[in-house]
């Protein structure tokens, strides 16, 4: 259509005499063709155009020396120049609309992956608090009941304080798997009641627990009653459970020492033990029990790192096992 009513255009124009008729066709046709076309495109069919107008404009200047040239030039430029920028107006509208709504569908899905990652985040999260109770809780049952069995023939008081005590520790992990299994379910929990995150005033608890099956235990804090985010003391909580756990199931009657201190600037947690039967040399001078290889210690490292700390699980010289954590207190917030 372009080709067409410029060629037609350019004859009016080389016959000497001006067409309004056919400078509208024109300015119609080159509005199409800026629409639709891409800039460059658009641009190149312009100054064709123009060129073909040209040689209309130049034949008749040399055919008909009187022939109006100012009026045909006016005649055939100006819809030539007006419908190109009115058409590409509305191709450059076009694109900017079509860009918002490429960049919207971009962000949506950005946020669709980013809720998914969050979830796939807390999921992670919730089985380290799972793999936290069920090992702490069971390796500490497990002493208990061999305890009870022990001694149930020759002190049953003994072995009664025993179960009590495994039954008092599974009702407490009964409790906090319930409150951590309940954030897996689809169905809406706002109005559950759960029960509050452990928190360092329960390390006592913890410490007593550990005792009752059998592995003396030293609490020493300090510098507590500073003001940390519920998340860094769910996360040292679960550092001591499961350091403690670890002495109990490969230190079977060691001396486990907890010391935690909170300054100004960072928390510095230490976990030992003195190794114990278990853990002491052997005749040629080496460990014979280690930490275990297996999640317990990366999901340790895990929540320090989460906050900005470091955590390091190491064997003493000679003998003991200690794991030391350090955090700062402006990487909690």
């Amino acid at each position: 259509m372009l080709a067409v009513t410029a060629a037609a255009a350019a004859m009016v124009m080389a016959s000497g005499s001006a067409s309004l008729p056919f400078g509208l066709m024109l300015g119609v046709a080159v509005y199409l063709a800026a629409s639709n076309l891409s800039r460059r495109t658009s641009i190149r069919a312009a100054v064709t155009v123009a060129a073909v107008l040209g040689a209309g404009l130049l034949y008749s200047w040399l055919a008909f020396p009187h022939a109006p040239l100012a009026l045909e030039g006016v005649a055939g430029y100006s819809p030539l120049v007006a419908g190109w920028f009115v058409g590409d107006s509305v191709a450059a509208r076009r694109r900017y609309l079509a860009g918002l709504a490429e960049q919207a569908e971009r962000e949506r899905a950005a946020e669709a992956e980013r809720a998914r990652q969050e979830v796939r985040e807390e999921r992670v999260r919730i089985a380290h608090e799972l793999h936290d109770v069920v090992a702490h809780t069971l390796a500490v049952i497990t002493v208990q009941a061999g305890v009870g069995r022990r001694l149930m023939a020759r002190r049953p008081e003994e072995a009664r304080a025993a179960l009590e005590s495994i039954e008092m520790i599974g009702r407490t992990a009964q409790d906090e798997l319930r409150v951590v299994l309940g954030l897996l379910r689809d169905e809406q929990i706002g109005d559950a009641a759960l029960a509050p995150a452990p928190r360092l005033t329960d390390l006592k608890e913890l410490a007593d627990n550990v005792r009752a099956s059998g592995t003396p235990v030293d609490l020493r804090t300090s510098g507590t009653d500073q003001r940390l985010s519920p998340a860094l003391e769910l996360s040292l909580y679960r550092v001591v459970q499961e350091a403690l756990t670890n002495v109990v199931k490969h230190a079977p009657g060691a001396r486990a020492s907890v010391d935690l201190a909170v300054s100004a600037d960072r928390v510095r947690l230490e976990v030992a033990d003195d190794g114990g039967p278990a853990r002491r040399p052997g005749a040629g001078g080496e460990v014979t029990a280690g930490p275990g290889t297996g999640h317990g210690v990366v999901g340790m490292r895990e929540r320090v790192a989460a906050f900005g700390g470091r955590l390091a699980a190491e064997p003493l010289p000679g003998r003991g096992f200690r794991v030391l954590a350090e955090i700062p207190v402006e990487a909690s917030g």
